[in-house]
């Protein structure tokens, strides 16, 4: 088959909340060029479905004159009747007249009555879900040879899979098809095989284990709920709603910089821990470095391995001209013998009283800096008690209607209730109105281009006018955006406050304990891979790790157990294996022969580990050997993780360096898409194609999908 090129190669990544989508492949791999709600709007008819709010706007328009304005601003031609034959009144009466339009324009910003076909990552609506591919694929506009590579939810069933293959086909008749999980599309990102995916959206998160690029379906934390990004924000509207915050407040504070996760154990602001802290003799924290006075208080500087504080050589706040001084007196003895018969010793008189002038004069500078105003001190966010951001409100304008003049119809009527409109002077009726034509007639062809000149200024206005609007909606600007201060104390440390972490950290350790592979377990510890934009929140990643770390880890030294009850003088034994107590004859105590029942194996084992002459099982005839791949055989820590470690994010995709790799799964799905439509071509069977669509139907994705 003929192969594909870069630029055709289509992308979809449907989400709870934001659907990304790219066409064509970049040289360098770029975050996702369109982003767009997952969400329809129901149209006029059953089954139909719109991209945006349509709104009904009535406009009111004027018919001056007996004229009407058009689209484009001009006045269409009417039939003038003689020019006697109306009254002051019939032209006021003309000027009245009013006609009502009906204009339906598209809201970008408005959820009002919006679906979402996607609750926790499951397709709860088809027919708003497949409307919503079709905009996206209707708004890229892919030629016809185009493959699609669309990633698939981890909840997603086997149905689920034939049911969008199906409709890929029919729909677009694409000549390949490829189903991602989006797992996977991360191990492909970070360019890993083997790794623990934690997937972090808005109302669930999602936890996978990959080993040499084979999800493990069995065991996987599937949409576990409480644990998204919503969690969070309801945890802060549970604290601050009292206190009368509004539910986007506190989901705009949960994404400004001040909103943060302090790792397990940290004292919080204001706390009985972070008061102990804090210091309360200044002097006794420059000389010992105690933050007060009195018994116990102070920390001596040879137990913190630093330098003696206080005035003098070697120490952290001595003078540096005392110690000059110190220095002269101790090293420079002065030859006075021959400063004297040199001649010159009122010169080098001379020269040291300058310097001593010099210095006293630079320590009197010194201490006159220092006992000015004093600068703020700016603390850091985790130890202020309270702390700003900035609150963006949007207040919806209701645009004003407008007379075809372009003039706004406000103030019909005055506060008596008469119509505060300009009144024109009353013409006189009983004589015929005649034209400044008639009277010069050299005049009519400069009025004519005078009107002709009104009109395209007219046109111009109008067409700027409109330009500009649509530049507001493209920008998302059609509302009056607020700006204010909000205060917050310690209820942005919080957000997690409801048992989101331990929850995740419990279904992280149950999927990796259902590998079946035991070898591979350390790896998908030493190979965490956090993402999800739920995960933006400030420390979330590091609070996690540490929750696992509290929980699950065991420290690296546990194989030699009672090494606290074992003389100084004897060697810790080595976690190998070789010191565990081997099974003995019937009748023999544990340890070997006259070694008694109530004496603990392993500590008789590390003992007599450094004497083996002390170890009377040593002279017993060697266990019998276990045959290799033997569940006796001792392999690694396969129930308890030793380590636990973050992955690293790769470091040649410069524009994701910038944006962050909350999205990965998007990045491993170009690089797929590059291996798989590109570069391997089918194959690995890595995609389904049309031909192999028409033999197995809808079902035959499930052998060649990734």
């Amino acid at each position: 088959m003929p192969p594909f090129k870069d630029e055709h190669i289509l992308i979809i990544a449907p989400g709870s909340l934001t659907t990304l989508a790219q066409l064509g492949l970049p040289e360098s791999f770029t975050p996702a060029r369109l982003r767009i709600p997952t969400r329809m709007f129901p149209g006029e008819r059953k089954g139909e479905w719109e991209p945006y709010k349509i709104r009904e706007k009535i406009i009111r328009r004027n018919v001056a004159n007996g004229s009407k304005l058009t689209e484009n601003g001009t006045k269409e031609d009417i039939e003038m009747g003689d020019a006697g034959s109306r009254t002051g009144k019939e032209a006021d009466d003309g000027d009245a007249q009013e006609e009502d339009e009906v204009v339906y324009e598209e809201d970008p910003n408005s959820d009002e009555g919006a679906v979402y076909p996607l609750e926790g990552g499951r397709i709860v609506d088809w027919s708003c879900f497949l409307a919503l591919l079709t905009h996206i694929h209707n708004t890229l506009s892919p030629p016809f040879h185009t493959p699609i590579l669309l990633i698939s939810q981890p909840v997603w069933t086997a149905q689920n899979h034939e049911t969008l293959t199906q409709f890929f086909f029919e729909k677009f008749k694409t000549p390949a098809f490829c189903l991602m999980d989006s797992g996977l599309a991360a191990c492909y990102a970070y360019g890993l095989s083997t790794a623990t995916i934690i997937d972090v959206g808005y109302e669930k998160a999602d936890v996978t284990a990959v080993t040499d690029f084979m999800v493990n379906d069995i065991g996987r934390g599937l949409a576990i709920a409480g644990c998204g990004g919503e969690a969070m924000t309801a945890q802060l509207l549970k604290l601050l709603g009292p206190k009368g915050w509004s539910r986007e407040m506190c989901e705009q504070l949960k994404k400004s910089n001040i909103c943060e996760i302090l790792p397990q154990g940290t004292p919080l602001p204001g706390s009985a821990e972070t008061e102990s802290q804090i210091v309360t003799n200044p002097a006794a924290a420059a000389s010992t470095g105690a933050v007060g006075s009195g018994p116990g208080q102070r920390i001596t500087a040879a137990a913190q391995g630093e330098a003696p504080r206080g005035p003098g050589l070697d120490t952290d706040v001595g003078d540096e001209a005392d110690a000059l001084e110190l220095k002269e007196a101790e090293d420079g003895i002065l030859d006075v013998a021959a400063i004297v018969t040199s001649g010159k010793t009122s010169e080098f008189l001379a020269r040291k009283e300058k310097e001593k002038a010099e210095r006293a004069a630079s320590r009197k500078a010194a201490a006159e800096a220092a006992a000015g105003p004093a600068k703020p001190i700016r603390l850091p966010n985790a130890k202020r008690d309270k702390n700003t951001f900035l609150f963006e409100e949007r207040r919806q304008v209701e645009e004003e209607s407008r007379n075809e003049n372009g003039k706004r119809a406000i103030d019909e009527e005055g506060p008596d209730g008469t119509n505060s409109k300009r009144q024109k002077t009353p013409e006189l009726s009983e004589p015929a109105l005649v034209s400044e034509a008639d009277i010069n007639p050299s005049q009519e062809p400069v009025q004519d281009a005078a009107g002709t000149e009104a009109s395209r200024r007219q046109q111009e206005k109008a067409a700027r006018k409109e330009e500009r609007r649509k530049n507001r909606l493209a920008h998302g600007v059609n509302a009056d955006t607020v700006r204010r201060e909000l205060e917050v104390g310690i209820e942005r440390f919080r957000s997690t406050s409801g048992g989101n972490l331990d929850a995740l950290a419990d279904s992280i350790h149950r999927t990796v304990l259902a590998v079946d592979d035991i070898s591979k377990r350390s790896e998908l510890w030493d190979s965490l891979i956090i993402l999800g934009n739920g995960s933006k929140v400030k420390g979330f990643k590091e609070a996690l790790v540490a929750t696992l770390n509290s929980k699950y880890l065991i420290s690296p030294s546990s194989g030699t157990i009672f090494t606290s009850e074992l003389p100084s003088n004897l060697s810790t034994p080595l976690a190998t294996g070789a010191n565990t107590p081997q099974p003995q004859p019937p009748g023999m105590p544990p340890g070997g022969p006259g070694v008694g029942s109530h004496v603990n194996p392993l500590l008789y084992a590390a003992t007599t580990a450094s004497n083996p002459a002390l170890n009377s099982s040593s002279l017993a005839p060697p266990p019998t050997q276990l045959p290799p791949g033997s569940h006796q055989a001792h392999t690694s820590h396969g129930q308890t993780p030793t380590s636990i470690k973050v992955s690293k994010a790769p470091e040649y995709f410069p524009e994701w360096k910038d944006a962050g790799f909350e999205e990965a799964a998007f990045l491993g799905a170009q690089v797929a898409a590059k291996v798989v439509f590109v570069v391997d071509q089918g194959v690995s069977k890595g995609f389904m194609t049309r031909v192999e669509y028409n033999d197995l139907g809808p079902s035959g994705i499930h052998e060649m999908s990734l």
